[in-house]
């Protein structure tokens, strides 16, 4: 997290990440990112392996028509 504060739920835990933390996210764990303040949340997002493309997602649930 950059900036603000940020929702996270990996598989079954939740928790609060603030600026200058990160977590750690293993392949095929269902996950989610939220800000549930007014303020501005600013992320960098670091994927690694042998291929890094967008078309391996699965999304299960996306409120923002993706």
């Amino acid at each position: 997290v950059v900036k603000g504060q940020a929702h996270v739920t990996n598989d079954n835990k939740e928790f609060i990440l603030n600026e200058d933390q990160s977590t750690y996210i293993e392949v095929g764990k269902k996950h989610r990112l939220e800000n549930k303040s007014n303020a501005d949340l600013e992320v960098i997002e670091v994927q690694t392996g042998d291929y890094l493309g967008e078309d391996d997602i699965i999304r299960f649930s996306d409120i923002y028509g993706r």
